[in-house]
């Protein structure tokens, strides 16, 4: 029964249109302010950004997909070698498969072909109210060797679900156990509508080390703010305390370099990895990672900008 949900999940995902089809992320409403005459080379222009304490070389992660089935396997291995090659952070999806059937643990695991990646195992925080204890959360690290833990947050996505997980009491104090308890840092991500700044504002106080904007304009869930509005609430929320991370419609270094204008520090890219996976297998990863990278380095040059980390709000209209 888990894989099988796992399975139509993926399919879902894969085969029909998810998308929101009147909200946007809002980044339509903003170019950047064009440089005719930039003063930099644009092959030495600095796309690299730091998180968690660790350098990526291109500011994007791999969104938390998928995992418990065959061809999740197949996808993540092929995802977590292009992330490998073009040193940028990846996902995992939520390892309450592997904890419950641990035969499927190794769908999940690519730790031996991502070696210096940093790397992201993934829990529903409502679990830690449905019986996963901090232990758990450890041995979810543990099992996939994670760099980090996301404990996502889903409580429409349970509430819509027949046999969905409701009992959100006492929450956030739970999460603050783990948060005390593990030795690597907790990522807060919300799936589909948003982190509100008084929900960052508390996720921070229980010691999350980032948070994710997430959705707003990707999968079709509700009618929800855009991104370009939260974020930059979010980011003022938080301050130095948290870092902040996009997920959700991102689909160029366009978008990207919006985003990290806006107020992120990177973005989490989902459907387009897994639809070139579909389409070309570990080739297709490298081939969308090269058309984002050089859509990265035009605009970035085209700012007059020589450092992702320089970009603000002052480069947008």
């Amino acid at each position: 029964m888990l894989e099988e949900r796992k399975a139509e999940h993926l399919h879902i995902n894969l085969e029909k249109d998810v998308s929101f089809p009147q909200v946007t992320t809002g980044l339509e409403r903003y170019c950047f302010v064009h440089n005719a005459l930039p003063e930099l080379d644009l092959a030495r222009v600095e796309l690299g950004t730091a998180f968690l304490g660790k350098q990526l070389r291109l500011p994007l992660l791999i969104s938390s997909m998928t995992g418990g089935t065959s061809e999740a396997q197949r996808i993540n291995l092929h995802l977590a070698e292009g992330a490998q090659a073009a040193g940028i952070a990846m996902g995992l999806g939520s390892l309450r498969a592997a904890l419950e059937a641990p035969h499927l643990a190794d769908t999940f695991r690519v730790r031996h072909l991502a070696p210096d990646v940093l790397l992201f195992a993934n829990l529903g925080a409502v679990q830690l109210n449905t019986g996963v204890t901090v232990d758990d959360c450890r041995r979810a690290v543990d099992l996939v060797e994670a760099d980090a833990l996301i404990l996502h947050l889903n409580p429409l996505q349970e509430a819509l679900q027949a046999e969905g997980d409701t009992n959100w009491a006492g929450l956030l104090d739970r999460i603050a156990a783990v948060c005390r308890s593990l030795d690597v840092p907790v990522v807060a991500k919300e799936v589909g509508w948003g982190i509100s700044a008084g929900v960052a504002r508390r996720l921070a106080d229980a010691g999350v080390e980032a948070v994710v904007v997430s959705n707003h304009g990707g999968r079709q869930l509700d009618a929800v703010p855009s991104t370009a509005a939260a974020l930059p609430a979010v980011a003022e929320a938080v301050g130095d305390r948290v870092e902040v991370l996009v997920d959700g419609g991102v689909r160029s270094g366009l978008d990207v370099l919006k985003m990290m204008s806006l107020g992120a520090r990177a973005c989490l890219v989902g459907r387009p990895w897994a639809w070139a996976v579909a389409v070309d297998g570990e080739a297709g990863v490298t081939h969308l990672l090269e058309i984002l990278r050089d859509e990265l380095a035009v605009a970035m040059g085209l700012t007059g900008t020589d450092d992702v980390a320089k970009l603000g709000a002052d480069h947008l209209l």
